[in-house]
Formats: C-alpha cells, sequence, structure tokens
C-alpha cells in the first residue's frame, strides 16, 4: 500500500506541475498574442484619443525609429558613468535615457538597455513634470509642446543644467536638473511672478508609457505600476487597470510611484513633507493602451514679485538590491525596497539571494555560488535527510520480506496491509519519511528560482564554458545536436546538457530507493526521471544546476548511509559486476 501511495503521490505531484506549467506559462503566452492582435486590429479601426484635461499630449502623426524621434528636437545631453541619453527641450521633458551597465544580451557588444524613450518612438516611455492651473485661468503654462532655453550642458554629476521658460504674462519658470553618479535625478522646479497679479498654481509630475512594447507575461513577478502612499504598497498590473481604462487613487504625505518592469524602473519620488494626491491610469491611446502614473501637488498661491518652487526626485534604472536599499535610506523613501519582486516567500527567498550574494564576494561566479550554497542547503538538513535515508534503506532491507507477505496475503488486501504495518512498526520504519527531504526542500527551490528570476543580479550571470546566463534556458540542446544542426528548437525539446545530467542523477535516486513490487509501477516510476527532464528544461540554467548538483550530493549522501547501515546497492553491485566482465573479457581477447 505504501508503494501505490507513493505511487497516487508522485502522478498527482507531476499533474499539478504540468496543469501548473500550461495553466501560469503555456496560457498566458497564448492570451498575450491574442491581446496584442486585438490591440493592432483595433489600432488600425480607431483614431487617437486623448482623456478631456489631461496633461497627456496628443498622439504623434506618425511613429518614428527611436534615433530618428530623438533627432527631431533639441536637446541637453545626459552623460554620467551609469546612464547617457539627453533632456527634450521641447516639453523639459526625461524621455531619452540608456543605461550604460547592461545589455540586451549576454554579449558585450550588443545594444545598451533602452529605458526611456521620446513620443514619437514606436513605444514611448518618458517623465514630465510641470505646473497646472485651475479651470478658467487665463495665463498661459508651459507644456509638452513648450520649447525651453538651456543654460549648462551636459548632465553630469555635479554638473547640474538651468533649463527656463517665460510665459507673455510675465511668469518666469526655471527646472533646475541634478544627477548622481547612479540613477537618482533631483530635479527643481520655481516660478517667480513678474506680472501684476496672484497666480495659483499646482505642481505635478507624471510618468507616461503609451504602446508597451512586446513582453512575456510572467505570473512570478509583478510587471506594471508599483508604489507606496500611506506605508502600504500599491502595485496593480498593466492588465488589473487596462481592461476597463480604470483609475486608482491614492493621496497621503510622501510616498513613491512609478512603473516597474521585470529588471527596470521608473519612479517618481515627491518630498515627502508634501501632501499629494496621486494616481495609477490606463486609457485608450492612438488606437491602443497608455499607462501613466501621476502625482499631483496641493495648489500653491504665488503673489506678484514673489516665487514658489518644489523639488521632485526621479529614479530611473535598474532595480540592484544594494541600490535600492541604499536609496531608500539615503532619501528615507518609505519601503522603497518593495521594488523588488520578493513574493510570497519573502522570508525565504531574501536570504538566499543575500546568501548567494554573499559567496559570490569570494568566488566571483554566482553558479559556483550555487553550487557552495546548495552544500550548505545540505548540511542545514542533513540530520532530516539522514533520518529519511536511513527509513530507506531499512524499507530496502525488508523488501524480501515484503514481498513474502505480498505473496502469501494477495487475497486479503486488509490482512496485508496490517501485516506490513506491524512488520513497519516493529521494524521502526516509517514508510513516508523518503518524503520529508523533498517537501522540504520545495520551498527553497522556489525561492531560488524567484531570485534567479526577479534579481538583476542574477541577469546574464556567466557560469562556465556555454552557460552565458544563469538566469535563462541554457542554450545548447541535444536537440540540434548542441548548436551543431542550425535551428533553435522550442521550449519544451530545450534539453540541454545540465537536464540530461538531472534526469539522469535522478534515475540514479530512483535505484537506490526500494522498488515498487508492482510492475506498472515500476513502469511509471522509471518514466518520472525523465518527464522531470523534460519539465525542467526550459527552467533557468542555473536552477537546474542547482537540482542537478542537489541531487549528486543526495546519492552520495545516501551511498554513505546505506553503505555505513549494511544496505546493499544493486545499480553499483550490478555495474561493478559488468565492469568485472567487461574485464575479464578483454583480459581473455588478449590472451
Amino acid at each position: 500500500m505504501s508503494e501505490q501511495r507513493n505511487l497516487i503521490l508522485a502522478i498527482a505531484l507531476s499533474a499539478v506541475v504540468l496543469v501548473g506549467w500550461q495553466f501560469f506559462f503555456v496560457k498566458p503566452q497564448m492570451d498575450a498574442e491574442q491581446a496584442r492582435q486585438e490591440a493592432i486590429a483595433e489600432q488600425e479601426a480607431n483614431p487617437a484619443t486623448v482623456p478631456d484635461g489631461s496633461t497627456v499630449p496628443g498622439a504623434p502623426a506618425q511613429t518614428l525609429p527611436r534615433a530618428d524621434a530623438l533627432a527631431r528636437t533639441a536637446r541637453v545631453t545626459i552623460a554620467t558613468p551609469t546612464v547617457d541619453g539627453s533632456i527634450n527641450l521641447t516639453g523639459a521633458r526625461l524621455d531619452d535615457l540608456r543605461l550604460r551597465a547592461y545589455r540586451e544580451t549576454p554579449d558585450p557588444a550588443s545594444p545598451e538597455i533602452e529605458l526611456l524613450s521620446p513620443l514619437d518612438a514606436e513605444h514611448p516611455y518618458f517623465v514630465d513634470l510641470g505646473w497646472f492651473a485651475p479651470q478658467g485661468a487665463t495665463y498661459a503654462l508651459p507644456d509638452l509642446q513648450t520649447v525651453w532655453t538651456a543654460n549648462g550642458g551636459p548632465l553630469a554629476p555635479g554638473k547640474d543644467v538651468t533649463l527656463t521658460y517665460r510665459s507673455p504674462e510675465g511668469l518666469l519658470f526655471t527646472r533646475t536638473v541634478a544627477v548622481d553618479e547612479r540613477y537618482m535625478f533631483t530635479i527643481t522646479d520655481r516660478v517667480e511672478n513678474q506680472s501684476g497679479a496672484a497666480v495659483v498654481l499646482s505642481p505635478y509630475a507624471q510618468i507616461l508609457r503609451p504602446n508597451l512594447p512586446e513582453m512575456r507575461h510572467n505570473w512570478i513577478v509583478h510587471e506594471g505600476f508599483i508604489g507606496v502612499a500611506g506605508g502600504v504598497l500599491q502595485d496593480p498590473s498593466y492588465a488589473e487597470l487596462a481592461d476597463d481604462n480604470l483609475t486608482e487613487n491614492f493621496a497621503g504625505i510622501g510616498g513613491w510611484a512609478g512603473i516597474t518592469d521585470k529588471y527596470w524602473m521608473t519612479a517618481l519620488i515627491p518630498d515627502q513633507s508634501e501632501q499629494a494626491s496621486g494616481s495609477f491610469r490606463a486609457f485608450d491611446y492612438n488606437g491602443g493602451k497608455a499607462y501613466e502614473t501621476k502625482y499631483e501637488f496641493e495648489a500653491r498661491t504665488v503673489a506678484p514679485g514673489a516665487a514658489q518652487e518644489i523639488t521632485h526626485h526621479i529614479f530611473a534604472g535598474p532595480k540592484v538590491v544594494n541600490l535600492i536599499e541604499n536609496y531608500r535610506d539615503s532619501h528615507a523613501i518609505p519601503l522603497f525596497d518593495y521594488a523588488i519582486d520578493w513574493g510570497w516567500f519573502f522570508f525565504l527567498t531574501k536570504p538566499i539571494f543575500l546568501a548567494l550574494e554573499f559567496i559570490f564576494h569570494f568566488v566571483g561566479n554566482f553558479g559556483v555560488s550555487i553550487l557552495i550554497f546548495t552544500v550548505f542547503v545540505k548540511l542545514l538538513f542533513f540530520p532530516l535527510a539522514s533520518t529519511s535515508y536511513r527509513a530507506m534503506g531499512k524499507m530496502k532491507k525488508l523488501q524480501p520480506e515484503v514481498e513474502r507477505l505480498r505473496e502469501v496475503h494477495k487475497e486479503d488486501r486488509v490482512k496485508l496491509q496490517q501485516e506490513m504495518m506491524a512488520l513497519y512498526q516493529k521494524e521502526k520504519v516509517n514508510p513516508l519519511a523518503g518524503c520529508l527531504p523533498v517537501l522540504v526542500q520545495i520551498p527553497v527551490f522556489f525561492s531560488l528560482y524567484k531570485v534567479l528570476f526577479v534579481t538583476i543580479e542574477m541577469r546574464h550571470a556567466p557560469f562556465f564554458g556555454w552557460i552565458r546566463d544563469l538566469s535563462a534556458v541554457e542554450p545548447i540542446t541535444i536537440v540540434n545536436l548542441f548548436g551543431l544542426l542550425p535551428f533553435t528548437p522550442p521550449g519544451f525539446l530545450m534539453i540541454g546538457v545540465f537536464p540530461l545530467l538531472m534526469g539522469l542523477t535522478m534515475w540514479i535516486q530512483m535505484k537506490l530507493n526500494p522498488p515498487p513490487a508492482d510492475p506498472v509501477q515500476q513502469r511509471v516510476f522509471g518514466l518520472m526521471p525523465w518527464v522531470f527532464m523534460v519539465m525542467m528544461a526550459p527552467f533557468p540554467a542555473g536552477l537546474v544546476i542547482y537540482w542537478t548538483w542537489n541531487n549528486i550530493l543526495s546519492i552520495a549522501q545516501q551511498t554513505f548511509i546505506m553503505k555505513k547501515s549494511g544496505v546493499p546497492i544493486d545499480l553499483f553491485d550490478q555495474m561493478g559486476k559488468r565492469f568485472r566482465r567487461h574485464q575479464a573479457e578483454k583480459n581473455a581477447d588478449k590472451k
């Protein structure tokens, strides 16, 4: 009965994995492609629409290549150790930013990551700041079409740029832009009233992202809106608001809000003493969808001869753990580290990452860090695993007696069960003990998967040889003869070297355990390693390396315990006999 229970458990777990794979990976990709096709059809059928009274610009007449869109307007260059780009003097907006330390592929010669892009580009993504007036105001304010005058440049750490614009009514707008050596911009907006009448103005800051680039949607990582208001995380996804063009409002003193991708984020960080109302919004735009994160601040009256100013911080860059935490502390940004999606197992995920990063500082390779970390995990669970392996060793010793009981009581299953339970109690064996190490390590497995998937430190992190990115699928596969044939197989056939090793080590592990008595069960269990090999092949290479190395350590530990307990290891005995027979035949041929 224990074998049948194990069989049912194994089949159930496999079914859960297979169904989960279809539901969480395959179906979202199909839905995303269907949505993309529908969006294309809608764009062809519908004219551009912009919400009334919005600070959103009108849709461009045509979409241009990014380089051509940048060339259309005068700009101030941005040149820092970590970013390059430019500020658009039309609208004084930040709409051109590239990350110098990050490339599109592991090839160091591949293009830099393009984070922000101008309105006329295929995938606009930019930051706009300014002032707006109450309804009915007659004085003109700068908007996204206003051309500003620049003083200074290029923008660099310690070298600020000042932009100015004077309205016909005599309002002098000054924007001072500063940047640190990493990814934080500081923008101070000042307005001086040189007219003869008081004016009422409200500052605002917004991030606009029309026409999202095609991306793979994953249940394991949040992409979309993100922010903190009143000490509470706000994180609706794109789809949550886009389906019905919803707006999600929030308000409070301080906080922050932005738009996040898997690895990158653009965030507005207001003065933490300012009262502000914010919103996340999705709306129809140019036949597609646009997404907006916005802050509006309390109105302020500027008397003749007086001035008002407000300071904004803008983060635009990679979600590096240490960097995000440093900004959280140095700028007193509440819960800014929540920008990194550690998931439900955050109490495991973040410590696992910190452990891997700590080891990395000594070995300089995240793949080696995973191998060393796995050893520590095995040591941590060593007592539990040892108990389990001893129980399985005893089970294997008892296998002849179990077979005898099956034969004697084959017509009376109740009696067979009673006799087997009595045997297990007498020998102090728990048939389910072998499942405990697997069950305990499942949270570790998923947490490591999360770390590999969401942390930018793992992106393009090499191991050795052909594995140049631990966060990606192993690039070579047996189906195309490890790259010798000029084609890339579909994901479910991406069976590389480490998936093969993982399947082999799982098979060896199963051979060390007591085999089921029923031939059908034996065949089913015999297929399990190869089923898992196919299922794990599309996962990140770092995760498959972890599982394979964990299997190897488990085999060594189980072999040691079985030998120490005097349990025969049939697999190794058979391999030894075959080897000795082969050697004897070779010696005979020589004679």
